[in-house]
């Protein structure tokens, strides 16, 4: 059901317009997300949500006032801000006794909580405290996942997949060279996430492939595991589901090699070779004599049919 049918009809053009835009695309917009702070932070938790969402503009908005929000009590309060402001991403900024420094990180699938994890922020160095030159800002950065976890640990994999939800920015077809400059890195441990942030330096070589250099530019943080929130196998695998309209159609007896040549498979019926007409050479053609001799050869047998007809009728 389309999204002006779901609620109130709007009264004017700007009214539906603004709906529609929420509407689900086939190809959709780059993933908002929305940077929150609760009613008790701390100033190094939030420097850091900060810095994430530098990096992670313009597809980020910042609220400006502290909210009285528990996500792992009571996810409604976040759900609606979802919803209001078009955002399927979320981050939140919490500090307390227990918890210290506390960072959640969520997604949304059809504004409802689909996963959503708890990280704790040790040796957080920001971006401010590195004296280098910064990225170009709505840059798109390389992701690197360091660690055997990341493959072989159920929940290490949907904390990879909820990391590059929120850094990915849109899809490209083409990419320029020079247009590398940042790499986020993140190296698992036990119970715990290594994230480091470098960019990039080409450097003049004696080759046409350039020197590459890293020079960490900030933030750098550890990301200690405390509580999540993970959707089930069923839910996930929905929301993972493609349109029909994107999926591209296989083409039968086509593959492609390792240098990306087009190889196909074509099935050809029996064919009559004596039937095939081959260039007449001199020395093959056959002699007065041959030509004769196959005359009385089918003559021959032509008699011997009529002959075994008359048998049969008598």
């Amino acid at each position: 059901m389309p999204a002006v049918d779901r609620i109130t009809k709007p009264t004017t053009h700007r009214g539906k317009k603004a709906i529609l835009k929420k509407e689900p695309k086939l190809v959709e917009n780059g993933k908002e997300a929305l940077c929150l702070r609760g009613k008790h932070t701390s100033q190094i938790v939030t420097d850091f949500m900060k810095d994430l969402y530098d990096l992670k503009k313009p597809n980020a908005q910042m609220m400006k006032q502290k909210n009285d929000i528990l996500p792992f009590e009571d996810i409604t309060p976040i759900e609606k801000f979802a919803l209001k402001y078009n955002a399927s991403l979320f981050m939140m900024a919490l500090h307390n006794k227990k918890r210290p420094h506390n960072l959640v990180m969520g997604r949304m699938y059809e504004h409802t909580l689909l996963d959503m994890i708890e990280f704790g922020v040790e040796n957080y160095k920001g971006l401010k405290d590195f004296k280098v030159e910064k990225i170009t800002s709505g840059i798109k950065p390389l992701l690197i996942f360091n660690g055997e976890f990341f493959e072989s640990n159920h929940e290490y994999v949907r904390i990879k997949n909820l990391l590059v939800d929120m850094f990915l920015r849109e899809e490209v077809q083409k990419i320029r060279l020079q247009g590398l400059e940042h790499v986020l890195s993140f190296t698992a441990v036990e119970n715990k996430i290594l994230l480091r942030s470098y960019r990039i330096l080409l450097k003049k070589s004696n080759t046409k492939t350039p020197r590459i250099e890293l020079e960490e530019i900030g933030p750098r943080a550890d990301l200690v595991f405390r509580r999540n929130k993970f959707a089930s196998e069923d839910l996930f695998k929905r929301a993972c589901k493609r349109p029909k309209a994107l999926k591209v159609k296989t083409k039968k007896n086509i593959s492609k090699d390792t240098f990306g040549s087009m190889h196909g498979r074509i099935h050809v019926g029996a064919q009559n070779i004596n039937s095939i007409q081959t260039r007449k050479m001199k020395g093959l053609k056959k002699t007065l004599s041959e030509k004769k001799s196959e005359k009385r050869k089918i003559a021959d047998d032509n008699n011997d049919g009529a002959k075994k007809l008359k048998e049969t009728s008598n």
